[in-house]
């Protein structure tokens, strides 16, 4: 007999805990309850200025299905869609949801790879409206903005200005996920990560109420909005943010090499990283070889190893400065071009073709202090026999003589010299089994030198010990408690129910 949906307990948020150590995981199978009577329903489009829709009512498929990014779309569906039009309507749907004891999930983007934001049951905030810059302070650097503004609409407001912000690198993710997660940024080593940025977030409550949440004010949420993702247990609707000079020479260098020697490229890079400047962002690539390149992979499965840097410098002879030493590479490579004057919409363009629209993906980003040429040594011939064109193994390798520390004031606790895994991609529904074999085995030949996982970019559905190992043990615990603390009801669905096949 399934528990009552309102029992979840820290109990059950740990019970993820036992996934990592070999024992049964027991936290994904509380059934949200259902909405029982037409009633309800219009006492919350009354309360509402956005779209209410519930099951069985039109447009409710393409309330639940239709702004998702990934279109391997599971069969999960809550009972009733709320799209927001303002804080308000956020705070009526969560009193709405306690009053007729359904569990609560946010939809931030619809980006997410294993899609969190679809339960079994509940009531799902979608915040797809919540889409303005509130204000922005240029002498100050600080900006105010609502959370549904994608990575490539921050930049170009904010370039326009002669600021920046550490956004992330596909171009349609929106900022609340990204920055719920983590956020994994451009210009890492010297920006960090786009929750160490956030400097105040405003959002509602499992109680419904409307706060404001810093370092020194409500310190319990700050330090869980910044990376806890998808076990966050609040609704963010403003975030506050620092705000960076832009960099007035972005100029990146890309370099292919045979996938025979992806090894010893990989090998050269993880020594060199080190003596690399903090502002060349490091990456290595497998990927489908460009036309000009394919037959020279035709005997790799058209597989290909790419090298990019991108340098953020203040001087295009800074920039050049930054990147020669990637030139000294001892592998011959197939072809380069060497310090490409850039600007960030051209970065989102390269990104974006590398993480397409429209298919059907998954995802296992994690962290490793190893080689990327050993990595790379035990995929290299797993790659040649990718049953899709769009598969991408990458490798951000961080530069500069330190690594970035995790943050103090922050849930998110990852660090390491390597991120990265395999993103798999693929176009038809025909392709989901050979893909998801391929994906499953190479992140299996990956594993071993895994240190911990990226929670905004890791299937925490199919391995659920993927969220628990995304923290330090010590921040996985504060988690727990918070929640306890913060959510007691359990008006928030965990990282775990709700997730069970029908």
């Amino acid at each position: 007999m399934l528990e009552h949906e309102n029992s979840i307990s820290r109990r059950r948020f740990m019970a993820g805990a036992a996934a990592v150590t070999g024992g049964v995981f027991l936290g994904n199978n509380a059934q949200a309850a259902t909405i029982q009577t037409p009633m309800n329903i219009d006492a919350l489009k009354k309360a509402c200025r956005g779209l209410v829709v519930a099951a069985g009512e039109p447009d409710f498929h393409k309330a639940v299905y239709g702004g998702l990014w990934n279109k391997r779309q599971p069969d999960r569906a809550p009972g009733v869609v709320v799209r927001v039009a303002d804080e308000n309507d956020v705070i009526a749907a969560i009193r709405f949801a306690k009053e007729n004891r359904l569990k609560v999930v946010v939809r931030g983007g619809g980006h997410n790879w294993c899609q969190p934001t679809l339960r079994n049951g509940g009531l799902l905030i979608d915040l797809t409206d919540l889409n303005k810059v509130i204000s922005i302070d240029v002498e100050a650097r600080r900006a105010v903005v609502q959370p549904i503004i994608s990575n490539r609409e921050a930049q170009k407001i904010l370039n326009a200005k002669g600021l920046a912000f550490p956004s992330g690198h596909c171009p349609q993710v929106k900022l609340s996920g990204y920055l719920l997660g983590g956020g994994m940024a451009w210009n890492p080593s010297v920006w960090g990560s786009g929750a160490e940025s956030v400097e105040a977030i405003e959002l509602v409550t499992a109680n419904g109420e409307l706060i404001t949440a810093s370092e020194r004010e409500n310190p319990d949420y700050f330090w869980a909005a910044r990376g806890s993702g998808s076990g966050f247990f609040g609704v963010v609707t403003r975030y506050h943010l620092k705000l960076h000079p832009l960099p007035r020479a972005i100029h990146g260098s890309t370099y292919y090499y045979s996938l025979d020697d992806a090894e010893a490229v990989g090998t050269w890079l993880g020594k060199t990283a080190a003596s690399l400047s903090p502002s060349v962002e490091l990456s290595l690539f497998l990927v489908e070889a460009p036309a000009e390149l394919k037959e020279k992979a035709a005997s790799d499965g058209g597989k290909i190893c790419m090298v990019t840097g991108a340098a953020f410098a203040d001087t295009p002879a800074e920039a050049r400065l930054s990147l020669q030493p990637l030139e000294g590479c001892p592998v011959k490579c197939l072809s380069g071009s060497f310090a490409t004057p850039l600007v960030f919409e051209q970065l989102f363009d390269a990104s974006g073709a590398l993480w397409p629209e429209g298919v059907r993906a998954r995802v296992e980003a994690t962290f490793s202090n190893s080689s990327p040429g050993e990595m790379v040594k035990v995929i290299r011939e797993h790659m040649t026999k990718s049953p899709s064109p769009t598969t991408v193994v990458l490798f951000t390798i961080f530069t500069g003589p330190n690594i970035p520390a995790p943050l103090p004031v922050a849930a998110y606790s990852m660090s390491a010299k390597v991120y990265g895994g395999p993103w798999t991609m693929w176009w038809d529904e025909a392709g989901d089994q050979a893909n998801t074999e391929w994906h499953h085995e190479c992140a299996a030949l990956l594993r071993p030198f895994n240190t911990g996982y990226y929670i905004g970019e890791s299937d925490t559905v199919v391995r659920p010990s993927n969220a628990v190992q995304a923290f330090k043990p010590e921040n996985w615990q504060r988690l727990a408690d918070l929640r306890g603390k913060h959510d007691p009801d359990g008006v928030f669905f965990g990282y775990f129910d709700g997730l069970a096949p029908k």
